[in-house]
């Protein structure tokens, strides 16, 4: 009898898992234990992935205008966690959940969409390069998590979606350049061969791209239920933290 040799894959639904799993580290660190930096290391690969799942997203609902209303209302009831978690305070402007980068992306998606459909190839480049820029200053304007370098990694999944090879090696680039080069942030210093480099833990955002890699486009379980438990995961488990960190600390 000969065995199948399958390749490893991921679903949707484990995406989901994986990325709720990884926020949850860094929201850990960020609330209870900043002593233990390997949890926002493993933090750094929460984002790259729901970008990822967003991208996604688009290219698969049967109805965005719905899609994008329960993301906006779930980006406002998330707002009071997320500036309890991270300003100590019910109202925090210097900082917006991450919906709302989504958003942003998902708006500029639309826009690049419409323009693909009007104008010739040569000229929709161009406004999608344009689009793409705006959504990186709405990013910066808004304040919104993972600032305009969040807006990208969006739209660069949504550009180089297809599981090709040539699509692969662009993301590792673009998440090179997004997460390495301008994000950065602390580093770590490692010797190598008798030099030191220095590798930012924003880096760690790389690693995402094996279970991105892995997806296989299967959907896996899927029901109501978990979908609103995937929403209503970000502001309560902020809650939940935020809960546990006034009585402890």
């Amino acid at each position: 009898m000969i065995m199948e040799n399958k390749r490893p894959d991921i679903s949707s639904f484990g995406l989901h898992i994986l990325a709720m799993a990884f926020m949850l580290c860094d929201h850990m660190w960020a609330t209870l234990f900043p002593g233990l930096e390997w949890l926002t290391c493993a933090g750094r690969l929460a984002y790259p992935i729901f970008a990822f799942m967003i991208a996604e997203g688009y290219t698969h609902t049967h109805d965005l205008r719905k899609y994008m209303l329960r993301l906006l209302f779930w980006a406002a009831v998330t707002e009071i966690p997320f500036n309890l978690m991270y300003g100590e305070s019910v109202f925090y402007p210097f900082h917006q959940n991450v919906l709302w980068t989504f958003l942003i992306s998902l708006l500029m998606i639309i826009l690049i969409e419409k323009c693909r459909a009007k104008f010739k190839p040569a000229v929709s480049v161009i406004l999608s390069v344009l689009i793409a820029v705006l959504g990186y200053i709405a990013g910066y304007v808004s304040m919104a998590d993972y600032f305009g370098e969040g807006v990208l990694m969006v739209l660069m999944f949504y550009f180089f979606r297809a599981p090709n090879l040539k699509n692969r090696l662009l993301q590792l680039i673009c998440m090179y350049i997004l997460n390495v080069e301008l994000l950065g942030g602390l580093c770590y210093t490692f010797t190598l061969f008798g030099q030191d480099f220095e590798f930012p833990q924003q880096g760690f955002a790389l690693l995402s791209l094996i279970p991105i890699w892995l997806y296989s486009g299967r959907q896996g379980f899927r029901s109501k239920a978990f979908r609103y438990f995937c929403y209503a995961f970000y502001p309560v488990h902020m809650l939940l933290l935020v809960g546990v960190r006034s009585l402890i600390l």
